[in-house]
């Protein structure tokens, strides 16, 4: 469902809500059009009204649901960012099952809040998802790096992080911003092929298998800092 709201879009922070309980869903759209600067272009449902508004609409930024009209709202984020492709994803689900929260991570999303956060804290992880930062439960990071802290207690990260040159130090803080490699390119003034080949050499050095495992091990080292 498409919505029209008063205000230069060209100002606004457009975004787009997806989750099946219209009520909530709604709720949400009030709560956000009280902000100064947001502006909700439209509300869906189900995956096909999901996909062709963030087609049509190019939201700055997309709230998902995980579940909603029995679709599972984890294997849309990656379609979703091909529709719209300067948009953000962030996760607003109830469920509290970690597992979950790291898949969407994982698939692309930047940043996860859980429905029963306070308002105000729903609007700073729009904003921080919105200025390209990553945005986690305070909950969730602190489970995460309990979780790494405890799986790689005998790796010698001293020693592996002293072999990172401080290119490849730059490059882990913009990751951990929330930053695709287009955009790490983009700042650094590389290639995204040069970029590729840092985080070759970023996972090889320190011992991580993707993107989720680099931030973490960056928050738990000092290579970055915890969103607040």
């Amino acid at each position: 469902m498409k919505l029209v709201s008063n205000g230069n879009a060209k100002d606004s922070m457009q975004l787009l809500i997806v989750d099946d309980h219209k009520l909530f869903g709604t709720g949400l759209r009030l709560l956000i059009e009280t902000e100064p600067g947001m502006k909700v272009v439209g509300q869906a449902c189900n995956k096909t009204e999901a996909l062709a508004l963030a087609t049509s609409e190019q939201p700055n930024l997309i709230l998902l649901g995980l579940n909603f009209g029995g679709e599972d709202g984890l294997e849309l984020i990656p379609d979703l960012l091909a529709a719209a492709k300067q948009t953000k994803i962030l996760i607003v689900t109830g469920t509290k099952d970690s597992r979950t929260h790291r898949a969407a991570i994982r698939k692309g999303a930047a940043g996860l809040i859980l429905k029963d956060s306070a308002p105000e804290v729903l609007m700073k992880a729009i904003k921080k998802v919105d200025q390209g930062e990553l945005w986690v439960d305070r909950g969730l990071m602190s489970e995460l790096l309990d979780e790494f802290t405890q799986a790689s207690k005998v790796s010698p990260h001293t020693d592996n992080i002293a072999k990172l040159t401080q290119r490849e130090r730059g490059v882990i803080a913009l990751i951990a911003e929330g930053m695709k490699n287009k955009q790490i390119a983009e700042r650094l003034c590389i290639s995204e092929t040069t970029v590729s080949h840092h985080l070759t050499s970023i996972f090889t050095k320190l011992g991580v298998t993707d993107r989720l495992e680099l931030v973490i091990y960056a928050f738990a080292h000092g290579l970055a800092k915890i969103p607040r």
